[in-house]
């Protein structure tokens, strides 16, 4: 059985797999500080994250970066399921960018000083979509081959049954 994931895909899942996997493991061990701080950047640019506690916050943060690190670096995971949770989980951090004020210069998408540090995380939301597309596409062309391997095999059967009806009619014929 093949795995499902190309020789190509080694590398982008790596990168950033290992990478969001550290992140996840270091965050494990966070101080209240450290909690407070994150809980704080999170729950400024979305709301709803007012409610959950600092602890509390951190801990969910690390259990789901451990988890996209694990599904990226996990050669079973099928590719455009990686590249879909890892496009969603980028997609909130370019969040965080978007929408906090100071992250980006007055009018653009270019980073401030303080946006630099997330603005750079652009490079998983690449990956992520190169990944959901790869895995689609590849899919597609799965199918579109299977499908013209059955076709082949059919017109195989309608031309041996050809042969046989005109063998059949020239016989009769002669």
């Amino acid at each position: 059985m093949a795995l499902p994931i190309t020789l190509s895909e080694i590398g982008p899942r790596i990168s950033a797999g290992a990478f969001i996997l550290n992140s996840g493991l270091g965050k494990r061990a966070a101080d209240d500080q450290t909690a407070a701080g994150l809980h704080g950047f999170a729950s400024g640019t979305y709301p709803f994250l007012k409610n959950v506690e600092p602890k509390q916050f951190v801990q969910l943060l690390s259990t789901a970066e451990i988890a996209v690190g694990a599904a990226l670096l996990t050669p079973f995971v099928p590719t455009a399921l990686a590249g879909a949770v890892l496009t969603g989980f980028a997609g909130g951090l370019l969040g965080l960018y978007l929408r906090t004020p100071g992250m980006r210069k007055e009018g653009s998408l270019a980073p401030t000083e303080q946006g630099l540090t997330v603005a750079k995380d652009v490079w998983l939301l690449g990956i992520g979509v190169g990944l959901l597309t790869r895995g689609t596409v590849d899919r597609g062309t799965k199918r579109v081959e299977k499908a013209a391997k059955t076709l082949a095999k059919a017109n195989k059967r309608v031309s041996r049954a050809e042969r046989r009806a005109e063998r059949r009619t020239a016989r009769a014929a002669a």
